[in-house]
């Protein structure tokens, strides 16, 4: 190879690289700002009821608990009023029983699940939730720009933070093959197909040991499977016909290793990112692997991503379905949508 040819490459493949990290700092700028910055305020309270909903088999609840009873002594306020999660009620009569003590903020300790069961009852309240991320995904904490390792911060945060409101997304889950129907709210993503399959097939040894890491061992084995034939509706529009191995529905993008998956998905655009992720091949994951780390904006047939407020999937049989990392049962039908502005949290001061 002639050293103008070997020139050439190299100096494009700093360009790419250049390029690549830019963007990144850009989206990164982008979404904190989304996040965290804008029109987040300051409470303006002088004094404060805080509720905690605590999950007490994670690992840190205990240092939790002292953490915040202390950060309100120090502050002058009343004693925190405490609600522990069980087995059997991962948070519903425990948040019903918080609002009903009237509280300025809810904070919740624990993980994706608990945090998504609080929400629930919590968006058009204008009570303020604050964040005590415990759990294995932390999905909203990590999109909000907490630090996972530092719990004092993060209390701090949730007892004295500024606040802002972000969307939520509404999913309606109805199973014809069963006859049952339910509705729930989501934060993050929520999905249908693969990736909810991949879910309900992780070691819970292994995630226990490894963390997140152990969905990478759940997915190599579902990567052989078939697709399957769905009809999709954006916004009222015409259905299309599409065979998928999963469509995503992300109201932001980051997710566990730092990975922005969905890097144009924001917080509270109002908008939320559908993605329709259709491989039938080893190529086509590879392909999509690529354009997911390198964030590259290049279109590809197998990965397609639309902006929609309301999205209906049809499918001829049931399919898997997931909500912010816990699995939901199956569905023959999906109606999601978004709720800009519909929930009020507590994010970091600004620096």
């Amino acid at each position: 190879m002639s050293d103008w040819i070997l020139y050439l490459l190299t100096g494009v493949a700093l360009a790419f690289a250049i390029s690549s990290w830019w963007g990144v700092r850009r989206l990164k700028a982008l979404h904190i700002r989304s996040t965290v910055g804008g029109d987040a305020q300051d409470p303006g309270l002088t004094e404060q009821r805080v509720a905690v909903i605590l999950n007490p088999i994670k690992a840190q609840s205990g240092e939790a608990k002292r953490l915040i009873q202390r950060g309100c002594l120090a502050a002058g306020w009343e004693d925190p009023v405490f609600f522990e999660t069980t087995a059997e009620d991962p948070g519903y009569s425990q948040v019903a029983a918080a609002l009903a003590s009237r509280p300025d903020v809810v904070l919740v300790g624990g993980g994706d699940g608990t945090v998504r069961v609080v929400a629930e009852s919590l968006v058009h309240t204008n009570v303020a939730m604050g964040l005590i991320p415990l759990g294995t995904g932390n999905l909203l904490a990590r999109n909000v720009d907490l630090d996972l390792n530092d719990l004092h911060a993060n209390v701090n945060t949730a007892l004295f933070g500024r606040q802002r409101h972000i969307d939520t997304a509404r999913m309606g889950i109805e199973n014809s093959r069963t006859g049952t129907s339910s509705e729930h709210v989501f934060l993050v993503i929520a999905g249908i197909g693969m990736d909810a399959e991949i879910l309900a097939d992780t070691n819970a040894g292994l995630k226990k040991a490894v963390g997140w890491l152990a969905y990478t061992e759940a997915g190599m084995r579902h990567l052989p499977g078939r697709r399957k034939k769905v009809s999709i509706s954006l916004d009222g529009s015409p259905e299309q016909v599409r065979n998928i191995r999963s469509v995503l529905f992300a109201n932001c993008g980051l997710i566990p290793g730092g990975i922005d998956f969905i890097p144009q998905a924001m917080i509270d655009d109002g908008m939320l990112d559908v993605v329709v992720m259709s491989p039938r091949s080893a190529l086509g994951w590879l392909l999509m692997y690529v354009k997911i780390m390198f964030k590259h904006s290049g279109k590809l047939p197998v990965m397609t991503v639309y902006r929609s407020g309301r999205v209906v999937i049809k499918c001829p049989e049931p399919m898997a379905i997931q909500l912010d990392g816990d699995t939901a049962g199956e569905a023959t039908k999906l109606t999601v949508q978004v709720e800009p502005r519909s929930l009020l949290i507590r994010v970091k001061g600004q620096d």
